[in-house]
């Protein structure tokens, strides 16, 4: 693969990473601003529009190949790239608009017009579901050989609610309508049965397993399993409304690291350690909050029931995390100031001997 000269081995990396058969180092997901001058970046277009700007497949994809040719993809790093249109454009799907900024979207929940309880319906003709098919068609195309194209950002369940009636609106309606809630819960894993299996088969057409916005690679079906609303509500409720739409989706799915945002999600995650078919955590602590080394008990716990850590740090993080968790099913995803400083890090971690825990 281009983009990733010994990508055979690194796949192996992540099979191993999977079983959790890592024995002489944590996976390290290391990415610096690559040594010497920088390839050319592609000119800047002017767009009318900001949502045109994201919908522009071929300014996109130039600059992905721009950022991937720039960057220094250090030990288990890899060249992923996943269509993106905003984490509400499952919602999109059906029926809702986006509004776009410059780094993100979001949806108009207070436009809609039907009944979202009563009309739930995946349109796969809509304008937001043939762009992101037409991009991971094309990218898959163009990155065949270069790089890993992922699945979008899809957000099903409880998540799609909240882009659709708003977390203020929904949070009342798990009061008072929660076996409405938990109707659509289930009738939208359906649809994100549908989107999942279409734009994988695209990308399976082109490049071995898959991966995502996480960029992980499984050699099989993977997807990340999440639900942010979760942080709004109580575990009763979680167990009520949300937990038998995720046991779904990870019976559907081959694989799944479920992404934990935040401190207020953490009354959730005895739960999410109890289930038998799911693989890992993204412990994801927060902007403003202390890095990972300050999260060692939260990771610790994921680690003896038996299950892969996936988790951002900063460099000065490494030390203690070496030190504290055992290597075997753990990917720490960073930043290095250069590639010199990524080179050392990966030596850190490579020369450090496995302790008994």
């Amino acid at each position: 693969m281009r983009y990733k000269e010994n990508w055979p081995s690194v796949q192996a990396r992540y099979r191993e990473y999977w079983a959790r058969e890592n024995h002489d180092r944590p996976l390290l997901a290391i990415t610096a601003p690559k040594d010497g001058p920088q390839a050319g970046k592609p000119a800047a277009i002017s767009h009318a529009t900001l949502k045109e700007r994201w919908f522009d497949t071929d300014d996109l994809l130039e600059q992905v190949n721009s950022r991937f040719q720039n960057t220094y993809l250090g030990a288990e790093a890899l060249p992923v790239y996943s269509p993106n249109l905003g984490p509400d454009v499952f919602a999109a799907f059906y029926g809702v608009e986006l509004a776009y900024g410059e780094d993100t979207s979001w949806s108009r929940y207070r436009e809609i017009d039907f009944d979202v309880y009563a009309d739930l319906v995946l349109d796969t003709d809509n304008a937001y579901y043939r762009k992101i098919a037409e991009m991971t068609r094309a990218a898959a195309q163009d990155g065949r050989d270069k790089y890993l194209v992922g699945v979008t950002d899809i957000h099903p369940g409880a998540d799609a609610l909240v882009s659709l009636r708003g977390p203020e609106q929904l949070c009342l309606d798990t009061i008072e309508r929660p076996e409405a809630v938990k109707r659509a819960v289930m009738g939208l894993f359906e649809g994100f049965k549908t989107v999942f299996d279409n734009l994988a088969r695209i990308t399976t057409r082109y490049q071995a397993g898959t991966t995502n916005w996480m960029g992980v690679w499984h050699p099989a079906r993977w997807y990340v399993t999440s639900c942010d609303f979760a942080a709004l509500i109580s575990n009763a409720m979680f167990n009520e409304l949300v937990l038998e739409e995720l046991l779904a989706e990870l019976d559907f799915l081959d694989a799944s690291i479920f992404h934990l945002d935040g401190p207020d999600a953490l009354r959730h995650l005895d739960t999410l350690l109890s289930i038998d078919n799911l693989k890992g955590i993204q412990w994801v602590y927060g902007a403003g909050k202390p890095t990972a080394a300050h999260w060692i008990g939260v990771l610790q716990r994921i680690q003896k029931a038996g299950k892969m850590i996936h988790v951002h740090i900063v460099p000065e993080d490494l030390d203690c995390l070496l030190e504290n968790l055992a290597p075997e099913g753990v990917l720490y995803a960073l930043q290095a100031a250069s590639q010199e400083e990524a080179d050392a890090l990966i030596r850190k971690a490579s020369a450090y001997r496995k302790k008994l825990f």
